[in-house]
């Protein structure tokens, strides 16, 4: 989906997807446009949705309203607010139909990643080495924070962890390319070498960054090396 959804959301094809919907539409097609639009481009429908939705606003400037990323996925997930009644319909049966792509989705992501975060928490309480989440660093000024951050240092594979982000998710090249640059090289400025878990498994790769400070896992590590203040 990620190869081949660029090749349908350049303005080019944006307008013919558009134009496509609007005449079947306009011929009294069934509702379920989209959808086997969708089908018949190997396209999520949702996304497809989403295109055909931001193409709209665009030939109606007299809605009075911009694309904006935030407004397009406000009237995603309520389709109440789009005023055509037609694509109001087809974009709520796109979201109900799509397991990958939709809002729906998307909120069962959110969920399942903070159901993850909450069991790493367990996992390092268990261990019984202090730590502070999210909202208490953020409470001391941090703007970018990992998930978990380690009041006194563990060892995991003869490396130094100080910080824990939790992905409840495939980390594939495209994903952890885009988290390393957005988060996880934030976190080794701020707070030294740190590891990152994969829960549902990465590709082999990627965990090339482990003698600069980024470890890879697919699972809370058994293997722990505790600091002995003692020998400090």
């Amino acid at each position: 989906m990620k190869k081949n959804h660029p090749k349908h959301s350049t303005t080019e094809a944006a307008l013919h997807h558009y134009q496509r919907y609007m005449e079947l539409q306009t011929n009294g097609e069934k509702p379920g446009i989209i959808l086997r639009m969708a089908e018949q481009i190997d396209l999520s429908p949702s996304l497809l949705a989403r295109i055909i939705l931001e193409r709209f606003i665009a030939e109606h400037p007299e809605e009075g309203q911009i694309a904006t990323r935030q407004y397009l996925s406000q009237l995603m997930r309520d389709t109440t607010r789009i005023k055509d009644k037609h694509l109001a319909l087809e974009i709520f049966m796109c979201n109900v139909e799509d397991d990958d792509y939709s809002p729906i989705t998307e909120v069962i992501k959110y969920n399942i990643g903070e159901e993850y975060e909450i069991f790493l928490k367990k996992k390092v309480k268990a261990i019984g080495i202090p730590f502070l989440d999210e909202n208490q660093l953020q409470q001391k000024g941090y703007d970018k924070t990992p998930d978990v951050k380690l009041e006194i240092p563990i060892a995991v594979g003869g490396k130094v962890v100080n910080w824990i982000e939790s992905k409840a998710l495939f980390g594939d090249p495209s994903c952890h390319d885009g988290y390393l640059r957005d988060q996880y090289w934030s976190y080794w400025n701020r707070f030294g070498p740190g590891m990152v878990i994969y829960w549902f498994g990465y590709v082999d790769e990627l965990d090339v960054h482990r003698d600069k400070g980024i470890i890879l896992k697919d699972h809370f590590p058994e293997e722990i090396v505790f600091m002995d203040p003692l020998s400090l």
